[in-house]
This record gives C-alpha cells, sequence and structure tokens, in this order.
C-alpha cells in the first residue's frame, strides 16, 4: 500500500500531461503531493522526512515552472531529489559516520559492515547516474519523452538496480537455522 501510495503523484502527473499538458500535471502533481502528506498524517500520524523534503522540491521547482511558465523548472525536480537522497548516505557515511542504509534496513537484512558500505556507494552512485540521467532526457528530448522517461525509464532502472542488488546481497544472507 505504501509503495502505491509513494508512487500516486507521479502517476496523476503522467495522467494530467496526458490529459492537459505540462503547467496542469505540474499543478496536479503539487496538489497530488499535498493530498498524499496529508492522507498519511491522518492514518498514520506520521510522514517520512524524504516525503517532506518531496514536497518542499515539488513546491519550489514546480511553483517556479508555474509562475515563470518555464517547463525546465520542473525538469530539474527528480535530478535535485536523487542529489539530495544520495548527498544524505554520503554525509550520513562520511560526517556522521552512520550508515544510513544499515539504520534504515538492518532490522530486516543483516550484513557485514564493509558490504553495507559498497551498498550505499552502489546507491550513490545510482542516484548520479538517474540524476545525470535525467537531465539527459529533460534537455536533449521532448517534453513527452521526459515524462514519459519519468515514469516508465526511472521506475524501470530502479527496478532492475533493485533486483540486481538483491541477487548481489543473496549470497552474503544466511538462512534461519
Amino acid at each position: 500500500m505504501k509503495l502505491l501510495l509513494d508512487f500516486f503523484p507521479i502517476a496523476l502527473f503522467f495522467l494530467a500531461f496526458k490529459l492537459g499538458g505540462i503547467y496542469v500535471a505540474t499543478s496536479v502533481a503539487i496538489a497530488a503531493t499535498l493530498v498524499q502528506i496529508a492522507y498519511l498524517r491522518w492514518k498514520t500520524g506520521r510522514v517520512d522526512v524524504m516525503q517532506w523534503v518531496s514536497l518542499g522540491v515539488i513546491s519550489v521547482f514546480g511553483g517556479a515552472t508555474l509562475v515563470l511558465h518555464n517547463e525546465s523548472f520542473i525538469k530539474f525536480k527528480p535530478t535535485v531529489l536523487y542529489a539530495f537522497m544520495g548527498g544524505a548516505l554520503l554525509i550520513g557515511e562520511w560526517v556522521f559516520k552512520k550508515n544510513l542504509l544499515q539504520r534504515l534496513m538492518g532490522a530486516q537484512l543483516e550484513l557485514p559492515a564493509p558490504i553495507w558500505r559498497q551498498l550505499t556507494w552502489a546507491w550513490v552512485g545510482f542516484f548520479v547516474l538517474m540524476g545525470a540521467l535525467n537531465l539527459w532526457v529533460a534537455f536533449h528530448f521532448s517534453t513527452e519523452t521526459w515524462v514519459n522517461f519519468k515514469l516508465f525509464g526511472s521506475l524501470g532502472l530502479m527496478l532492475v538496480f533493485i533486483i540486481a542488488q538483491a541477487v548481489y546481497l543473496s549470497r552474503f544472507i544466511q538462512p534461519e537455522t
């Protein structure tokens, strides 16, 4: 259910783009993110930090797109989110000497410290690649191609990356006795 809720604004953005264009889609994405956060706050009493960051980024970049009537701003949004996530992992590792992935997933997954570091670096690299790829598609192809990439390409690459990691990590998972 949470996964479906996380993709709610993206799916509505895609649908609104197909029906009304980039400015309608941007307005819908801002509204959908607000609804998503209000729902989570009402249903669970809490909202994840990443969802607040996403609201801030969509509000700033989406707002700039609408106010300045320039679609370039909304195209930066995914890259800014990827940079935030990769940067958070790096700051956690370098500044606070804490592996944020291990803190998030350590209860579900027991791995040696070097493997957690490799996992962190893999995610940082993935976020850098995805941020660069988003900008390349956004500014070398049509807006329609970028919107299609945002939904299908980004999610598809994320799925492939997660499956590849699962295969890699399966060597380190010990069967329960």
